[in-house]
């Protein structure tokens, strides 16, 4: 019998195009109004078995060093289906840029459950989602990739229709930051909102769904993320300089993303910037299926 085909899937990178934090829920995790966007950058999956005895799902990441929550990705779904097929390697090349808040990590595991699904023949949308809720509080809008609302600590969704086409300008960094590191700081900073607040916020950003106004793109994370890595503040400008119509950072950073609303402009820019280190990245908002 011959093995079975290697099947590949995209892992979609985001952004937060609101962040909102709210209080911290007895869990630890913290209340949240936040629009994720999916983005053309996305790293590149291969799921097939082991052709080398080995014993266990591995997970292959060139560059990117300690557990992978790919792999926490397959175990839960092991162990919430029974699916007992041999030992697979899942490889990942990595394009989106590592702890640096476009939810790479997040995007690859969302990828991994994606996979096993296709598999197996195992599980339905339901159960994906209730397990990229225990994986992290970005994956469950990841895993069907798009443009949603995200509240709760992130696994309740909505989805939203389809933005009007836009450029967006992806300045990287060789920093790294925690989002944990992240979240400390911005608990010490005082930046959560009350619960009346980030229901306001919640309320105004119904009001426009897909088309977000620009008082309401804000990242509350951003003043923690500058404050661990106040080289930020210079992306900011580098990004508003290159011909952005706005910056901000993405998730807990620390990268920056430019918006513009020609996307020749931001192919430009990005071309322009090409030579920084690390180099700048064009991408695109991606739709949802349909829309």
């Amino acid at each position: 019998m011959s093995a079975a085909a290697p099947l590949r899937d995209a892992a979609p990178g985001k952004t937060n195009l609101c962040l909102y934090l709210g209080p911290t829920r007895p869990d630890g995790r913290h209340e949240l109004v936040s629009v994720m966007q999916s983005l053309t950058l996305a790293d590149e999956l291969t799921l097939e078995p082991r052709a080398d005895g080995g014993d266990a799902d591995e997970v292959v990441c060139p560059g990117v060093t300690g557990e992978n929550l790919a792999g926490a990705a397959l175990a839960a779904f092991r162990a919430a289906t029974g699916w007992d097929a041999p030992p697979q390697r899942l490889t990942i090349a990595k394009h989106v840029p590592v702890a640096a808040g476009m939810g790479g990590g997040s995007g690859d595991a969302a990828a991994a459950l994606r996979l096993a699904h296709t598999a197996s023949g195992l599980g339905d949308a339901e159960l994906l989602h209730h397990l990229a809720t225990g994986l992290g509080a970005d994956v469950p809008a990841q895993v069907e990739p798009g443009r949603v609302l995200a509240t709760g600590a992130g696994e309740t969704l909505e989805r939203l229709p389809a933005p009007a086409p836009y450029g967006v300008l992806v300045l990287p960094s060789h920093l790294a930051l925690s989002t944990a590191d992240v979240y400390r700081e911005a608990d010490r900073m005082g930046l959560g909102r009350d619960a009346a607040d980030l229901a306001q916020r919640l309320a105004d950003v119904r009001e426009f769904g897909a088309d977000l106004p620009d008082a309401l793109i804000h990242n509350d994370l951003e003043a923690a993320a500058r404050s661990l890595a106040p080289e930020i503040g210079r992306t900011l400008i580098e990004a508003m300089a290159a011909g952005a119509d706005r910056s901000f950072v993405s998730g807990s950073g620390p990268t920056v993303i430019g918006l513009f609303a020609d996307r020749d402009a931001a192919r430009e820019a990005a071309a322009g910037l090409a030579e920084r280190d690390p180099p700048a990245r064009y991408a695109e908002p991606i739709g949802l299926p349909g829309a």
